[in-house]
C-alpha cells in the first residue's frame, strides 16, 4: 500500500484529509512563501481536531533559502520542544520537517541534529531542501548516519516523474534505511505512474481547491487583502488521488477545482 500524505496550510485540511483517507498531513503555514513554521496554536487545534491521522509539522523559520544563523536555529529547536510539549488528545503521532543547508548547499549537520535532539522519539524528515545539495547519494549517506526518517524529494528535478530515475535509484540506495517520499507535482493522473517509475512507498501532494472568499467587504484596502477566493485542502481530491492508487473506498466525489502543478511550498 502505498501512503499518502497531504501538504496543507489550512486547519479545515486536517479533518477533510482524514475523512478521505489520507496517512499523513504535513502541516504549514503560508504555502505561497514556500512553507514556513506554523503557530503554536495552529499545531494544538491540529493535534485536538485529529483522531488517527498522522500529523508532521513543517519547521522552517523564514522563507528564503536554507542557509540559516544560529539565532534561526535556536528558534526551530525551541519550535520542536514547545510543540512536543502540547496536548496530544488523541495520541496521534507527531512528527516535524526541518532542513537546513550549509552556504555550499550540503547539509548542515550541526543544525540537523540539533533538531532531531529536539525532536526526540518524534520521527524527522528532511524536506525539499534535499533537492538543492550538490550530490544527492552523498547525502542521503548524511541523512541516514544522522538518523532522519525519510526524505521528500523529486530526485532533483522540477516534478517526481522528471526526475523518476533518481528517485528509484535513491529508493534502491536507501535499502529502507529511509523512506524516499516522492513529492513535487504528484497528482491523481500520475501518482500511479509516480509509484511505479520510482518504487517509492510514499507520495506528497497538495490536494489545493480554490475556494470563495466568506468576506462581503468592499473597498480599496479589502481588496489588497482579499482577492476574492482563498486555498483550501479538498476532500475530493485526496480522495480521487486514493482511488487513483488503488485505495479508495467507493464514495462519490464532490466537487472541487484543482489547482494545477506547482501548489507545493519549497519546502514543503
Amino acid at each position: 500500500m502505498t501512503l499518502v500524505e497531504i501538504c496543507l496550510d489550512d486547519l479545515d485540511g486536517v479533518p477533510a484529509a482524514e475523512r478521505a483517507g489520507a496517512d499523513r498531513v504535513e502541516l504549514c503555514a503560508s504555502l505561497g512563501d514556500g512553507g514556513i513554521t506554523p503557530s503554536i496554536g495552529t499545531v494544538a487545534t491540529a493535534l485536538r481536531s485529529a483522531r488517527s491521522i498522522g500529523i508532521n509539522v513543517l519547521i522552517r523559520q523564514r522563507a528564503g533559502d536554507f542557509v540559516y544563523s544560529a539565532a534561526e536555529v535556536d528558534a526551530m529547536v525551541d519550535d520542536i520542544r514547545a510543540m512536543r510539549q502540547l496536548p496530544n488528545p488523541s495520541h496521534v503521532p507527531l512528527a516535524f520537517v526541518v532542513g537546513a543547508l550549509r552556504p555550499d548547499g550540503t547539509i548542515d549537520t550541526d543544525a540537523t541534529r540539533r533538531m532531531l535532539d529536539a525532536a526526540g522519539d518524534s520521527s524527522v524528515t528532511f524536506h525539499k531542501a534535499f533537492d538543492q545539495t550538490p550530490d544527492l547519494d552523498a547525502s542521503l549517506d548524511e541523512l541516514i548516519a544522522l538518523g532522519v526518517a525519510r526524505v521528500l524529494t523529486s530526485g532533483g528535478a522540477a516534478s517526481a516523474l522528471e526526475g523518476a530515475e533518481t528517485l528509484a535509484a535513491l529508493v534502491a540506495r536507501a535499502d529502507g534505511r529511509i523512506a524516499i517520499l516522492a513529492g513535487g507535482g504528484v497528482r491523481a493522473a500520475n501518482a500511479a505512474e509516480v509509484v511505479r517509475r520510482t518504487g517509492v512507498a510514499e507520495v506528497h501532494l497538495r490536494a489545493a481547491t480554490a475556494i470563495p472568499s466568506a468576506s462581503r467587504a468592499v473597498g480599496t484596502a479589502a481588496s489588497v487583502y482579499d482577492s476574492g477566493v482563498r486555498i483550501a485542502t479538498s476532500e475530493a481530491i485526496v480522495r480521487e488521488l486514493l482511488d487513483a492508487l488503488g485505495r479508495g473506498d467507493g464514495r462519490e466525489l464532490g466537487d472541487g477545482r484543482e489547482l494545477g502543478d506547482g501548489g507545493e511550498g519549497a519546502a514543503a
